[in-house]
């Protein structure tokens, strides 16, 4: 809670600006929600096991120098890249960090490694903050809002503000894995597990769009059947995905752009929900990873391609995980998550592609859009 309270006063300053008329040349703030696709760095500053705040990690991350930032991969995010296309001079920070006194106009990244839309997702990690407590913190960033500026100001910042929520890959992962005894809890069927995914992350939506969120991307989950992880986890050869973890995505995912037309319909045109199609730009880089420039789709760029999977750095050669010359031509950084190689494509393509991966509207059309 002090680290909270810490960031208030700093954030309490720079909201007196925003009592001024904010010139409509200025990039859109961004509010970033999701897990370790997107984390910024707030898992730095809670307990958990789920951290990516040691070298490798950030070595291409060029306004750190290289150094960690606690983004789970070699350099920028998706929307980190989405963000900076679309005119931002600054990534939106960290929630929890301390030094967060970034001008509120660039958003806040709210997102945490190891959380899913439900919130029991992650625990065996320990710390995280689950999507709903991370708009809960969201909700505290408003009343703040409100009380410096008014009500009347805030509602019309964040009618052009962009709200994105990249949920649900550790949902999935968490089911996958084996069941441990002694937590004894059965695992449900498939389809009762996406309608439980979809149903929560909808009311997650529709709390978003109570408290004054009228723009949302809203990311599909991407093919975990080909990440080095489940593949080792699920024994599938090389070149191979696992089909039963695809198939499992692919009927969530359908049930949610379903959802998501469903939103649109119910509550357009003030508020407009993009359904971002992850799954098919990834699926396609994956089986045509020599024409996007990549020379290797199965391992891992840092950490192997078997248990531990650990990617890090330690004080000697024998003791670091092994990391390949040439990180732009892995598709997978480490056995989880993708290269910033890989995250550019993602995000070229969600920017200004067609309704197959971006519906109603690409990101691009998103941001110009007048609610």
């Amino acid at each position: 809670m002090a680290l909270v309270e810490a960031f208030w006063p700093s954030l309490c300053l720079t909201l007196v600006v925003l009592s001024l008329q904010l010139p409509p040349s200025l990039p859109h703030a961004s509010f970033v929600f999701g897990d370790s696709l997107v984390d910024a760095g707030n898992n730095d500053y809670i307990f958990t096991l789920s951290k990516a705040d040691s070298p490798p990690y950030g070595i291409d991350f060029a306004p750190s120098g290289g150094r960690p930032t606690g983004r789970f991969t070699n350099g920028r995010t998706v929307s980190d890249i989405i963000g900076q296309a679309m005119g931002d001079s600054s990534f939106p920070p960290a929630y929890l960090a301390p030094n967060t006194s970034s001008n509120i106009s660039s958003g806040i990244n709210y997102a945490s490694g190891s959380s899913g839309i439900l919130d029991e997702t992650g625990s065996l990690f320990i710390g995280r903050v689950p999507l709903g407590q991370q708009i809960n913190y969201f909700e505290e960033t408003r009343g703040f809002m409100v009380g410096v500026v008014g009500e009347n100001a805030t509602a019309e910042f964040l009618k052009t503000a962009i709200f994105s929520v990249t949920s649900g890959s550790n949902d999935i992962l968490n089911y996958l894995e084996p069941s441990i005894p002694f937590l004894g809890k059965e695992k449900v069927a498939p389809a009762v597990l996406q309608d439980i995914m979809v149903s929560n992350l909808t009311l997650h939506l529709k709390h978003l769009h109570e408290i004054g969120a009228r723009k949302f991307i809203v990311v599909g989950i991407g093919p975990l059947g080909c990440i080095p992880y489940v593949r080792a986890l699920m024994l599938v050869e090389n070149g191979k995905c696992s089909s039963i973890t695809n198939n499992l995505i692919q009927g969530y995912n359908m049930k949610l752009s379903r959802k998501i037309s469903q939103l649109n319909q119910e509550m357009g045109p003030e508020t407009i929900f993009v359904y971002a199609n992850s799954y098919q730009i990834v699926i396609e880089i994956i089986r045509n990873y020599r024409r996007y420039g990549f020379e290797n789709v199965n391992d891992p760029c840092c950490g192997g391609s078997l248990p531990p999977f650990l990617c890090f750095r330690g004080p000697d050669a024998n003791s670091s995980s092994i990391v390949c010359k040439d990180r732009s031509k892995y598709v997978f950084w480490d056995a989880y998550h993708p290269t910033e190689a890989t995250n550019i494509i993602i995000a070229n393509r969600l920017l200004n592609g067609d309704s197959s991966v971006a519906y109603p509207v690409n990101v691009r059309k998103l941001y110009e859009y007048a609610t």
